[in-house]
């Protein structure tokens, strides 16, 4: 009899492009990708994601490829998920190209240190500022012979649905964190986390973000949602399961 044909990884199974926004949403750690001279240079960062999907670093001014942003804006950033086997190319991964740029927002620092806290510690330091670029294409590598290109417009989310959530972020948070923190715990639990006490730190059109004292979570939704409502029936759901 010949053998059973194995069921494909649950990634295999999903898009490539919400494969990829999950996996930049999750980054909190990545390859950074510069040019110096006509010479690439990688280092490591570590990441977070705006409400649009824009890459967010906080930079020191003393570093080598803070230096290398300021003459050549453009940049890459490279971060990878979990291998399903002992050989690291069995990971999925995403590599996303765009020109960096410095930005002052205090939202958009607020929200590095939500999944960063231990950031906390040097981000107000004279030398450090906040890098953003956004997305201008990426390629995804779900292992062997699985990659897409994905255009930016494929990539970001609505732009609607981005205004509509990041409109109501602040009462979801503060509801949540208010009234549902049993909820919240146990989605924490699901996801991987300990007892808690878990705030939700962050929440977007692909997730939310869950945190802990140093420890932050990422806990995805099904697929995008459009509104406050599609975040209340994720959060539903994922308090069922």
């Amino acid at each position: 009899m010949a053998p059973e044909p194995e069921e494909p990884a649950p990634e295999e199974q999903e898009s490539p492009l919400w494969v990829a926004r999950r996996l930049l949403r999750a980054a909190r750690a990545g390859t950074l990708g510069t040019v110096i001279d006509g010479q690439p240079f990688a280092t490591l960062v570590t990441p977070a994601s705006a409400a649009d999907l824009s890459v967010l670093l906080m930079l020191s001014s003393l570093s080598e490829h803070t230096r290398h942003l300021r003459g050549d804006p453009r940049c890459s950033l490279l971060v990878v998920g979990t291998p399903s086997g002992a050989n690291p190319q069995t990971a999925p991964r995403v590599t996303v190209t765009g020109l960096a740029a410095v930005d002052p927002d205090p939202a958009l620092k607020a929200r590095w240190l939500a999944v960063h806290p231990y950031g906390a510690l040097y981000a107000g330091f004279g030398d450090f500022a906040l890098w953003r670029f956004q997305p201008v294409q990426a390629l995804f590598v779900g292992g062997f012979a699985r990659a897409a290109r994905l255009r930016q417009a494929e990539l970001l989310p609505d732009p609607d649905a981005v205004a509509a959530i990041a409109d109501a972020a602040h009462d979801i948070m503060l509801h949540c964190n208010q009234d549902h923190a049993a909820a919240l715990r146990l989605i924490a639990r699901r996801a991987g986390g300990g007892d808690g006490p878990w705030q939700m730190v962050g929440v977007d059109v692909d997730g939310c973000d869950l945190g802990c004292g140093e420890q932050v979570l990422r806990v995805a939704w099904s697929g995008p949602v459009g509104d406050a409502g599609g975040v209340r029936r994720e959060l539903v759901g994922l308090g069922r399961k």
